[in-house]
């Protein structure tokens, strides 16, 4: 496995990686339609647009034999916390590669990052039902806050989980 940031040819196979997640992740979950309607091509644009320089966010990918596995993004918090000052903003495996330290690995990478960039603590959104909770607790992101947000015109609870150092993240 080798981690490192992403450029605009890997769009295409990074947008099939959330794609792929959602479908085995949320399906029962949020609307049947919502996922089915999901779009590698609409995703691909989405992803050449934020590997662009004037950027303010981070995204790398993992390979494994030269093939995307996962990828993740970060940046400066969004919404304005005084506590959290970056945000890892979104992190996808394939489902065959969970468990094998890639997701640490892209996080790992993810906080060094924002650490260059001045910014000492990090926040994720994750949604409640979804089983990555875990994930996050094991590397011991701590519950913060939860909020309402709609998917295919279903409402869930997102859930916050926060590492007020990214020291222990990154060691």
């Amino acid at each position: 496995m080798f981690i490192r940031r992403a450029t605009a040819d890997d769009a295409e196979a990074i947008a099939w990686v959330p794609v792929a997640s959602w479908r085995a992740t949320y399906a029962g979950l949020v609307p049947d339609e919502f996922l089915a309607a999901l779009s590698v091509e609409q995703r691909a644009a989405r992803w050449r647009q934020a590997v662009a320089p004037e950027r303010q966010s981070y995204l790398v990918v993992a390979e494994d034999e030269g093939a995307v596995i996962g990828f993740a993004v970060g940046g400066p918090e969004r919404e304005g916390d005084a506590t959290y000052t970056g945000e890892l903003y979104a992190i996808y495996l394939l489902a065959e590669q969970k468990g094998r330290g890639v997701g640490r690995a892209l996080v790992k990478e993810i906080a060094r990052e924002l650490q260059r960039r001045g910014l000492s603590s990090m926040l994720v959104w994750v949604l409640a039902e979804n089983p990555a909770r875990k994930f996050y607790e094991a590397l011991g992101g701590q519950y913060v806050r939860e909020k309402e947000i709609e998917i295919g015109g279903k409402t869930l609870i997102e859930v916050a989980y926060g590492w007020k150092s990214l020291a222990p993240l990154i060691e």
